[in-house]
């Protein structure tokens, strides 16, 4: 069933009380504010990426010698692969600091073995070291922003599960009684809370732990580094 942004709005607009259920209706300027206000709160969900509960994949190829790749709306990432052929190799994430830091030779062309992420106005920069040595698949899983509301009448169930719609309710609420200079009604403000709470436990960060040798200071890529040496390692 279609769930407009007109009626998320509306029903906003009655859980804040400002204007009252069944007596009033939401139109005009309201309406406007309240898709600012909306598209402000969707905004805003992009620093605690915790209140996304969805994950996705974006495909890119890779360019030969190319270290820095712009990624519109990405905010953060869990796994990076490149693919030779059918085979899937996975890639050592790095700090700020280990990636900008650490001594290196910038220009060696090779496996994509290091990554490093860095937020950029309107998505992110996505850094590779090796430099690529030819045009590998590579794959991200990670979240991305939430898009931006166009009009009212946008269908929200198109891209929301009805849980997270239910979440957006209150939150706007919230929004519209802080625009408003007025209180948020108590009860209201606990429910919030406890919807938050569930969004940050349906889909976390994966923290499961991994055991390796002492002899190994990481991960990434393997299989003999692309049968012993494609991605020559320095000491």
């Amino acid at each position: 069933m279609a769930y407009t942004a007109r009626q998320l709005i509306t029903k906003s607009y009655y859980l804040s009380g400002i204007v009252a259920r069944r007596l009033q209706s939401v139109s005009g300027n309201q309406l406007s504010d309240g898709l600012d206000l909306l598209n402000d709160l969707l905004a805003v969900k992009t620093v605690d990426q915790r209140l996304i509960p969805y994950y996705r994949e974006y495909a890119l190829t890779a360019v030969i010698g190319q270290e820095k790749y712009f990624i519109a709306d990405l905010i953060a990432v869990e796994t990076f692969t490149f693919n030779i052929g059918s085979v899937r190799y996975s890639t050592t994430p790095a700090s700020r600091k280990q990636y900008f830091g650490t001594g290196r030779v910038d220009t060696i062309q090779s496996l994509p073995y290091n990554w490093h992420i860095e937020r950029k106005l309107g998505g992110s920069d996505l850094y590779i070291y090796f430099l690529p040595n030819t045009n590998y698949p590579m794959k991200i899983w990670g979240k991305f922003g939430l898009t931006e509301v166009a009009d009212e009448n946008v269908d929200l169930s198109l891209t929301y599960d009805k849980f997270y719609i239910e979440y957006l309710r209150y939150a706007l609420a919230e929004y519209i009684c802080a625009d408003y200079n007025i209180m948020f009604q108590p009860q209201s403000a606990q429910k919030l809370k406890e919807l938050e709470y569930t969004l940050i436990d349906l889909s976390p960060k994966d923290l499961t732990l991994q055991k390796f040798s002492t002899l190994q200071s990481d991960t990434g890529v393997n299989y003999a580094d692309v049968n012993l040496g494609r991605g020559w390692r320095p000491a």
